[in-house]
Parts: C-alpha cells; structure tokens; sequence
C-alpha cells in the first residue's frame, strides 16, 4: 500500500486522517482518492480561519476535541445560531411578541450548546480517568509478556471500551505517521487533561530517558489510580445527600418563579414590570426598579448558597 508520498510531511500526514480514524479504518488499495478528499467546504474553512486568527476559536476548537466532536469552530457556531432561532421561535409561539421572552429564549438557546459540550467534556473525562487504572495495568502486563510499548498501548485501543479506547489509538496512529512519542503524548494530555494521565506520562518519558523496569512503575501508578478512584467513589456515596440537597435547593426557587410566572404573569411581572392593566409592554414604557433589586438579590443569594454547599462536599483525593 502506499497511501503516503515520499515528500508528505508530518503535517500533511496527519492532515489526512484529520484524527477521525481509528486504525481499522486506514484505507485500502483504490481507496486512496476517497480518503484523502477534503470533507470541509472552503465557507467553513475560511469562516475557521477567520475565527483563528482573531482568537476567537482557540479555546472552542479545544474543547470540541475534548468532547471528540468531529465539528469544526465554524459548524458549531453555526449549530449555535440555529439553536439561538429555534429557542426564539418557541418563545415567540408560546408568548407572542414578548421582547423579555424572546430575549429569554436567546439567552437559552446561546448557554444551552456551551453547556452541552461543557458537560460532555467533563464526562468524558471522568470517563478515562476510571479506565486509566486498568489500562496502564493492562500496558504493564503487555510489556511483562514482551510486548513493545507501541504494542501495549495498541492493545489498549483494542481492548478497552471508549473513550479511553479511541484516545490510545489516536497516539498510536500519530507515532506511526512519524510524531515524536513525547509530542504525541503531550497531544493526548492536551485532549484530556488529567492529573493521573500526567503521571504515568512522566514515568514513560523518565523511563526513556535513564531506563528501568517501566513494566513495574506503570504497574505501581495503574494500582495508585484504582486506589485513588476507588476513595472518590466512596465519598461520591457518602456526599451524595448533601449534593442533591444542594442541588434541589438550588433548583426550587427558579422552578417555582417559572411555574407561577407562566400561571400567572401579572402577578410575578411586578418583579420585573410595571405596567397598567389592560396596556400593552410595546406602547407603554414599563419600568419596576425595586423588582429588578429584588431579583438580582435573590439570584445572587441562590447562587452563593449553591457554591457555598458546593464546596462542602467537594474533597480532593
């Protein structure tokens, strides 16, 4: 097979599986043109490249690979404006021309795919760090059996579920198109930042450096990761009362004023409008500034309640 030219670069080499293959899907003989044909248009190209060079997608492109999401910056925003105009649309079904409830449902629809990715960043990470455990026992014993490290870490991509399946075979990919080992690691610590992935990362690069049995370190740390996830879910068990207590706590207040706002506006409106009886928002200028303290008192208190409970049950292991 020779899907690479003799001039291809490491960039370029990269460029064509663009991280979106696993090893099963290196392409065959005759597949050559498929493979290597571009799957972005050049609108959301350019509109990623304007984005890159202003600063604006840095921080977004990484989180989308966090979160393993084949998008680029472009088709998120894109996805973002659309949630934008579907979340206005049903306010403006459900309240008619309500300027307040318009400027509601655009606020929901802007947070609402920022906290999606966010979230699905946060556990996909938790995920791997359970797994690592057992995957960096599962390299120690390939190595005890004479495997490479190369070669135990491909059976990692092989034998473990995801996410921490696909991530393995992400490196392993990369060092066979030619990265250097350490700069493919520091890619997959970048992916997935993680304190117990740093240290099994510096045990691999020490070892390479001055030597020794990596096999028995890598079996030391995969034992301390267990330990270490073992503890957290004992103390997930013990503050889960706590944790739900802060959240319902949390959570009562905004769903109740959003219950009794939407049965009865007049009446819940005073904390925001004031307006008289019978007139409507858009010919009567409506203002209410005791409301809006009230409001802003009570959002700020609920908010320093929740992190103050927060902290409570938060324990570093």
């Amino acid at each position: 097979m020779n899907f690479f030219k003799k001039g291809d670069t490491e960039k370029e080499r990269l460029e064509k599986f663009a991280g979106t293959q696993s090893l099963e899907q290196v392409p065959e003989e005759g597949e050559e043109k498929k493979s290597t044909k571009k799957t972005t248009s050049a609108l959301t190209d350019s509109i990623d490249k304007t984005l890159e060079e202003r600063g604006i997608g840095g921080g977004l492109a990484d989180q989308l690979a966090k979160a393993d999401l084949k998008w680029t910056v472009a088709e998120f925003w894109a996805a973002n404006v659309i949630a934008i105009i579907v979340m206005m649309a049903l306010m403006l079904i459900w309240q008619g021309l309500n300027f307040i409830w318009l400027g509601v449902g655009a606020i929901v629809g802007f947070g609402a795919p920022k906290v999606w990715l966010n979230m699905r960043v946060s556990g996909r990470i938790a995920a791997f760090n359970d797994q690592l455990g057992d995957a960096i026992t599962l390299m120690a014993n390939g190595l005890r059996a004479g495997y490479s490290m190369l070669q135990a870490m491909e059976s990692v991509g092989t034998e473990m579920p995801d996410p921490i399946k696909t991530e393995f075979k992400r490196v392993v990919q990369e060092i066979s198109l030619g990265v250097d080992s350490e700069k493919a690691f520091n890619n997959l610590l970048r992916r997935v930042p993680s304190g117990d992935l740093d240290l099994m990362i510096a045990a691999i690069n020490v070892q390479a450096e001055v030597g020794g049995n990596l096999a028995e370190i890598l079996e030391v740390i995969g034992e301390v990761i267990r330990e270490r996830v073992r503890i957290k879910g004992h103390i997930a068990v013990l503050t889960a009362q706590a944790s739900i207590s802060g959240l319902v706590i949390t959570a009562l207040p905004i769903i109740l004023s959003l219950l009794l706002f939407a049965m009865n506006e007049p009446y819940m409106g005073r904390l925001i409008y004031a307006c008289k009886e019978g007139t409507s928002m858009l010919t009567v200028k409506c203002s209410q500034p005791i409301g809006w303290i009230f409001t802003a008192t009570a959002v700020t208190s609920i908010s320093v309640g929740y992190f103050v409970m927060s902290q409570f049950t938060k324990i570093d292991v």
